[in-house]
């Protein structure tokens, strides 16, 4: 692990990941293995989570492929140095925001999108700039034994490696010390990255996860509302850190909900849930176990699916209601499951109530035609994200950012965000020397005066009213007295 380390610095060292043509090089490598390698990526997540051709293509290779041709298609602009505008208090200064790659950076993924999650933060630190090492989660094996395989095939070996292990190895991996962390997990896994971090101050984004809450408002079209929510419950059986996790509604709602779930997931699935080819498995043994446990120790009332088959890792579709919030152990942690509670609130207010009582939730998701309801939600919760009238769409929404906050994580991804995470921002400030521009920053120098803290208080609290960005009339100003000089100039000229 240490000479692993030591070599990726050692490569950072030599300055080759800095130009343009390197980073763009190893996008389009990225790029080829996501078109070459497809099948041996889809074998790996069917080995895995026995996820179908439509998920593993649409959730993961075609994701990671839109991600990438994004970054190429900016890569100029969002590495580019940021100038600061013009201002005419300090005109022979130049100011602007130079953006470093921070060096060696450790991506942590995990086993539920085993691609998207280790190589999408990927694509951001090759284009700011920087080496990687890779450590794909060991819980999704075939999916980690295929990025080690084809990543090599593609990208430059001495300044991206990826590195396999167990948890105990991934353990004895953070106590190296790297210039960046980029991981996502469990709550748990958050806490173990910080501290792990805090010994050589290593800044960090945590991609975790939590209950996301799903609101319904007595306003919406119920068959459109189930039909969404069961699509983004369902995804890859429900082992996702954004799906809904539990569904607030009032009483009075709850059994049409539960009628025309019965009616989609009929239409989705058939009869036979568990023979449908369009449905993944629980990842293991130990999730299974887990998710058995929440279902038998449920006080609720099981009203759909419900069903378990431990040799087949399969857990049916299950909606449970008669959820007691303070008790019930679905309303203990994240299900990161196919099972989905309902606990009954009678209005907009007890659900707000609800949800800032609560964890912050990686997402929030609300189904409602009320924009003033909408907007209530969106100024009196906190979330990573807030969905309203879909689920899970948001994160692939272009130009938006992906993360947490509180609980739920800290930083963000996706496109301009990833690039911009592995990015130091660095404050650059070139001042002129000449004897101009010495003057205007002699009252600065003793012996103080009363005349000098006025001269020097007028310039610090006017500096802003003279940037050309926020002062239409300097603007203005500049324009017109570059138009003058150039008319002078001209009739000079005509006098000659």
């Amino acid at each position: 692990m240490a000479a692993i380390v030591k070599s990726a610095r050692e490569a950072f060292a030599t300055g080759k990941t800095l130009p343009m043509s390197f980073r763009r090089k190893q996008l389009e490598g990225l790029l080829r293995m996501y078109d070459e390698g497809k099948q041996e990526i889809m074998d790996a997540l069917k080995q895995d989570l026995r996820k179908t051709t439509f998920e593993g293509t649409l959730y993961e290779i075609e994701i990671l492929k839109t991600d990438v041709k994004g970054i190429l298609r900016n890569l100029k602009d969002w590495t580019k140095e940021e100038q600061l505008p013009f201002n005419a208090l300090s005109f022979t200064d130049n100011a602007s925001v130079h953006k470093d790659p921070l060096g060696v950076v450790l991506i942590l993924g995990t086993w539920n999108y085993p691609f998207v999650m280790a190589l999408q933060p990927l694509a951001g630190a090759i284009a700011a700039g920087n080496c990687a090492v890779i450590k794909p989660s060991e819980v999704s094996a075939n999916s980690s034994a295929t990025i080690a395989r084809l990543l090599p095939r593609y990208l430059d070996k001495d300044c991206y490696k990826v590195f396999e292990g167990d948890v105990t190895a991934t353990i004895t991996l953070l106590e190296e010390k790297f210039d960046y962390i980029f991981a996502t997990g469990s709550v748990a896994v958050g806490r173990s990255v910080m501290a792990a971090a805090a010994k050589h101050l290593t800044p960090v984004t945590l991609e975790l996860g939590g209950k996301s809450p799903t609101y319904i408002d007595d306003s919406v079209n119920m068959e459109r509302t189930v039909k969404r929510i069961l699509w983004g419950k369902l995804i890859n059986l429900g082992q996702t850190c954004i799906a809904p996790d539990y569904v607030l509604i009032s009483k009075a709602r709850q059994q049409e909900f539960l009628d025309v779930a019965s009616k989609v997931l009929a239409e989705y699935y058939g009869d036979n849930w568990q023979k449908n080819p369009d449905l993944t498995r629980i990842i293991n043994e130990r999730h299974f176990n887990r998710l058995k446990k929440v279902l038998d120790a449920t006080k609720g009332r099981v009203a759909i699916g419900g069903q378990t088959d431990q040799k087949d890792l399969w857990i049916s579709p299950t909606i449970i209601v008669d959820v007691d919030p303070a008790t019930d152990s679905t309303m203990e942690d994240e299900i990161f499951g196919p099972i989905l509670p309902i606990v009954n609130v009678e209005s907009p207010e007890a659900a707000i109530k609800f949800i800032r009582n609560r964890p912050k939730p990686l997402a929030l998701y609300i189904f409602s035609e009320n924009s003033d309801l909408i907007e209530k939600f969106k100024t009196k919760t906190s979330s990573g994200g807030l969905c309203v009238n879909d689920c899970v769409v948001h994160t692939g929404y272009v130009g938006l950012p992906f993360g947490g906050v509180g609980t739920s994580g800290m930083g963000n991804y996706h496109g301009k965000y990833t690039v911009d995470t592995f990015c130091h921002k660095k404050a650059v400030l070139q001042r002129g020397i000449s004897a101009v521009s010495e003057k205007l920053g002699d009252s600065r120098y003793p012996p103080y005066t009363n005349g000098k803290i006025k001269l020097m208080s007028f310039g610090i609290g006017a500096i802003h009213k003279f940037d050309v960005t926020y002062n239409k009339f300097v603007t203005h100003a500049l324009a017109a007295a570059l138009g003058a000089g150039i008319l002078f100039a001209g009739l000079a000229l005509k006098s000659l």
